[in-house]
C-alpha cells in the first residue's frame, strides 16, 4: 500500500484499499465465506477448518450477520408471531416476535416474558407502525394479550393452534397416567410405552405402532374415549362461522358428561375462558402460516444445542434475526 503526502494537512497518509476490512487482516470475500460457512456449521469447526482463531471466526461471523440485519428492510409488519424461548436453565426467557407475513423475526429482547418487557418491543416498533397492526398470533400467556391489546388495540388477537391442541395433549397423557396408576398386570401393559402413539397424528403411525395403538384402544375404554375426543377436536380449525365453532365446541363439551375427564374438563373451561383468541380462526383475514412460529422454535433449539449452549447473549441475538435472512 502506498504512502503519500496530503497537501491539506501535511501529514502521511497510506492509501485504503476496498477489498480488505478495517484491520487490513482480511479481506472483504474471505469474511464474507467465513460468515456463509458459519450459518450451517459451528464456530469450532469452521476456525479448525481454516486455521484461525476462535475468537477471530465469531468476531467475523457477527460482523456478517450485523451486515445482513443492514441490508434487510425495516419491519413494519401486519402480523405478528409472539412466542417466548428459554436462553438458560432456571426460567430464564426472552421474548422473539416475528413477521409471519415476511416470514422472519424481527425481534429478540426483554428480560423475561413479562408485560414490561413485551411493552419494550412495542416502544421500540413505535406507535404508527403499531398502528398497522392487523394480527397477532400468540400462546395465552396473559402478558403478552394485555400488551398487545394496550399498544395494537385495532389487532385481532389470535390463539396459537400448536399451544392449544399441545394443552389437549397433556389433558390426554393426565387420563393415561391415571388409567396406568390404577391398572395392574395385564392392563397396565398395553398402556406403557404407547405415550407417543397417543399423542401422535394417526397418519404419523405405522406397523407395530399402530397395532399397538388398536390394541390400547380396545382393551381400554376410558382411554379410547379420551382419544376420540382429542381426535375429534381437531375439527374446531376447519370452521368459517363463528357461530358454527361454538356449536361445535359446545356439542364437544357436552360429550364430557359422565365420562370422568377431569383434565378434559379443565382444557374446556380453558378454551371457553379464551373463546375470542380462538374464534379469530374463522375470520378468513387472520389467515397466515401460523407453523412458521413452532418452525422457528425449532431452528432456535438446534442453534443452541449446535452449540452447546451460548453464553453471549448478543450472538444468539443475532443468529436469531439472521437465521431467515438471505445469504449476502
Amino acid at each position: 500500500m502506498r504512502r503519500v503526502d496530503c497537501r491539506q494537512c501535511g501529514k502521511v497518509k497510506r492509501e485504503r484499499l476496498e477489498f480488505l476490512l478495517e484491520n487490513a487482516l482480511h479481506t472483504e470475500r474471505f469474511a464474507r465465506y467465513v460468515g456463509r460457512r458459519c450459518r450451517t456449521g459451528t464456530i469450532k469447526d469452521i476456525a479448525k477448518e481454516m486455521n484461525l482463531d476462535w475468537q477471530t471466526v465469531k468476531r467475523l461471523e457477527m460482523r456478517y450477520m450485523r451486515m445482513q440485519l443492514e441490508r434487510a428492510p425495516k419491519p413494519s409488519p401486519q402480523a405478528l408471531g409472539i412466542d417466548e424461548i428459554s436462553i438458560r436453565k432456571g426460567h430464564v426467557y426472552r421474548i422473539v416476535v416475528s413477521d409471519l407475513r415476511r416470514q422472519r423475526p424481527i425481534w429478540f429482547g426483554g428480560e423475561d416474558r413479562s408485560e414490561q418487557s413485551m411493552d419494550e418491543f412495542y416502544r421500540i416498533l413505535g406507535a404508527q407502525k403499531a398502528r398497522r397492526v392487523r394480527l397477532a398470533v400468540m400462546d395465552m400467556w396473559k402478558p403478552f394479550r394485555n400488551s398487545t391489546t394496550r399498544h395494537a388495540p385495532q389487532a385481532a388477537i389470535l390463539f396459537d393452534k400448536f399451544h392449544v391442541l399441545r394443552h389437549l395433549g397433556d389433558a390426554l397423557d393426565k387420563v393415561r397416567k391415571q388409567e396406568y396408576a390404577r391398572l395392574s398386570g395385564k392392563g397396565r401393559a398395553f398402556i406403557k410405552g404407547q405415550k407417543y402413539a397417543l399423542l401422535a397424528h394417526p397418519h404419523n403411525l405405522e406397523g407395530s405402532a399402530r397395532k399397538n395403538l388398536k390394541r390400547l384402544l380396545a382393551a381400554n375404554k376410558r382411554l379410547n374415549t379420551a382419544y376420540l375426543l382429542k381426535e375429534s377436536f381437531g375439527q374446531m380449525w376447519d370452521y368459517r362461522s363463528e357461530a358454527w365453532a361454538r356449536k361445535f365446541f359446545e356439542n364437544w363439551r357436552a360429550q364430557l358428561k359422565w365420562q370422568r375427564l377431569r383434565s378434559y374438563e379443565k382444557f374446556a373451561e380453558m378454551i371457553d375462558r379464551h373463546w375470542d383468541g380462538i374464534a379469530a380462526y374463522c375470520d378468513p383475514r387472520n389467515k397466515v402460516s401460523l407453523g412458521f412460529v413452532e418452525g422457528l422454535n425449532n431452528k432456535i433449539r438446534v442453534i443452541q444445542r449446535r452449540a452447546y449452549g451460548l453464553h453471549d447473549e448478543e450472538y444468539l441475538k443475532l443468529k436469531v434475526l439472521t437465521c431467515m435472512l438471505p445469504e449476502l
